[in-house]
């Protein structure tokens, strides 16, 4: 089965998932007798749509990137268009959307999926925040459509939290869960602990490039909680937004803080939890044989207590993004294949 496909965003993300589409092809037509074909690409330059029916090579677009070159440099590169413009005449199938977030307007990604998905189009996200700001209105538009819509790869990446709660828990009830979902947040109280001050911790997370130059995001407790909003409308049954989530940070966590919760043999975490009907990310002092204090620097986890499958606990370590371009490889083959 050919699948023509297009990238929208070509960061890290999709650079990622188009070596795992270099390096898997053979493996995906044997095991699934797909073959994905990238049709057209989009970055911030503009878009290339491939005149080839062969579609671009994945190895070939990473070394014009990697060379410093963007989709102006391509074949089929078309000035003055957008993808949401493309999109409405694009003979595909499927849109893997890794385009930056914006969760004030949800930016070209919001109107790419829905054109995507009111044509049929099967979108697959890693870009949170058409999720974050139209879960449900996104999903009535696929349903109309009949177009497939995956999102596992925006929480936690290559963690399938979403996965298991709608797939592999069924007429399972959530009574509680609790997570660690920023390897930001994670990391700076993990340095604090050590003795390093948050300004400092801060600024080698933004080194190693785990931080944003705007970490907000991240330390602001915004991050955990976008994703908190997407785990609790997908599968914890509830129609909630941003505005439903008590929201702190770790910006007042101070080293005095840090040294009196180790005296009481206690660890700061980032947790969001969805209790009660109630949903929340705040910094906590847990215990340190509690799970989510064992999730250290890279390591991302989730604890999920349910009335039929019991109490389960995850964890995942990314130091990259290769997991989470991934798990949008993963929702496309599940779509596809069914």
């Amino acid at each position: 089965m050919i699948i023509r496909a297009a990238l929208v965003g070509l960061g890290s993300v999709n650079r990622h998932l188009m070596t795992i589409l270099a390096d898997k092809k053979d493996r995906l037509q044997q095991d699934h007798e797909v073959e994905i074909r990238l049709v057209a690409l989009v970055d911030s330059r503009g878009v290339a749509a491939s005149q080839d029916e062969q579609g671009y090579d994945p190895r070939e677009i990473l070394a014009a990137k990697q060379a410093g070159k963007s989709t102006a440099d391509l074949p089929g590169y078309q000035p003055g268009r957008s993808m949401v413009e493309l999109i409405e005449t694009l003979d595909c199938d499927l849109v893997f959307e890794a385009s930056p977030v914006d969760l004030v307007t949800g930016g070209p990604g919001l109107e790419v999926t829905r054109k995507a998905l009111a044509r049929g189009i099967t979108v697959v996200l890693a870009n949170k925040g058409p999720l974050v700001l139209a879960y449900h209105e996104l999903h009535e538009l696929a349903a109309r459509s009949g177009a497939g819509l995956g999102f596992s790869a925006t929480v936690c990446g290559g963690l399938p939290i979403i996965n298991m709660g709608r797939r592999d828990m069924i007429a399972g009830d959530i009574s509680r869960l609790r997570g660690i979902f920023n390897s930001t947040s994670n990391f700076i109280l993990g340095e604090m602990a050590t003795g390093r001050s948050y300004d400092d911790a801060l600024a080698e997370a933004q080194r190693r490039g785990i931080a944003e130059t705007d970490p907000s995001l991240d330390v602001g407790g915004w991050d955990t909680a976008n994703k908190l909003v997407i785990i609790a409308n997908a599968i914890l049954r509830m129609k909630v937004g941003l505005k439903d989530v008590a929201v702190a940070g770790i910006t007042d966590i101070t080293p005095a803080m840090i040294t009196a919760a180790a005296n009481e043999g206690k660890v700061y975490k980032l947790v969001a939890s969805a209790e009660g009907g109630k949903l929340s990310v705040a910094p906590l002092a847990l215990p340190k044989d509690d799970f989510l204090a064992h999730c250290d620097g890279w390591e991302m986890g989730v604890e999920i207590h349910s009335d039929i499958y019991g109490i389960m606990y995850h964890k995942l370590w990314e130091r990259e993004p290769t997991p989470t371009a991934a798990s949008m490889l993963r929702d496309a083959v599940n779509i596809i294949c069914g």
